[in-house]
């Protein structure tokens, strides 16, 4: 992904093996993205239109053998998500207003898509997004993220959240990824905090 010395091996190896030999980012025939292909389609979402986000990050990586460069607090999360098959993202939380949520839409909120400040979206009734009350901060899930808590180089205080929809058969795997998320992270940073959310304990603070 970069030239120069080899990072630490977070970055080494992929999610699945391909038929000659090598090492691929995980695609539609893995469980982990099928679990996300239906339940986009649970909400009305063709997932083959929009993605759910590890889908999309992993067909870049393959067809471009790179991940975009954004920032190393953005370009961490993404490494880890394709290396797991797991979707992530953050939230620049001096910029979340309340608390974050997430809940289906009832069709008057509003979403300004990252990279389109001028831009103002209304997800459909139904459709599964996290929210604050100052309006949408992700449409379909975990597709695409608000331009308003993007992470930035300056940002101080932010949150990361990693999703899966098996816990019991792919709950290691999220557990490996927030820890090497955070292993990543640690360095530049000045306090991090791994909390788990289960149907059980719904709520963290941070």
């Amino acid at each position: 992904m970069n030239p120069g010395p080899a990072p630490p091996q977070p970055f080494g190896t992929w999610s699945s093996s391909s038929p000659d030999g090598t090492w691929q980012p995980a695609d539609e025939t893995d469980p982990r993205i099928k679990a996300w292909h239906t339940a986009y389609r649970s909400f009305g979402t063709n997932p083959r239109r929009i993605r759910p986000s590890v889908d999309a990050l992993g067909r870049r990586l393959a067809k471009k053998g790179a991940l975009p460069r954004i920032n190393p607090a953005v370009d961490s999360y993404n490494a880890v998500s394709v290396r797991h098959g797991l979707p992530a993202g953050a939230f620049d939380l001096d910029h979340v207003t309340g608390n974050v949520d997430i809940r289906y839409a009832d069709g008057s909120e509003e979403f300004t898509p990252l990279g389109e400040p001028d831009a103002v979206e209304n997800p459909k009734p139904g459709e599964i997004i996290y929210t604050d009350t100052a309006g949408v901060l992700t449409r379909h899930w975990n597709h695409r993220d608000a331009h308003r808590t993007r992470v930035t180089e300056g940002s101080t205080r932010v949150a990361f959240a990693l999703e899966t929809l098996h816990a019991t058969r792919d709950g290691h795997l999220l557990k490996a990824a927030a820890h090497e998320l955070r292993d990543l992270l640690a360095p530049h940073a000045e306090q991090t905090t791994v909390h788990c959310l289960t149907p059980a304990r719904p709520d963290a603070t941070v």
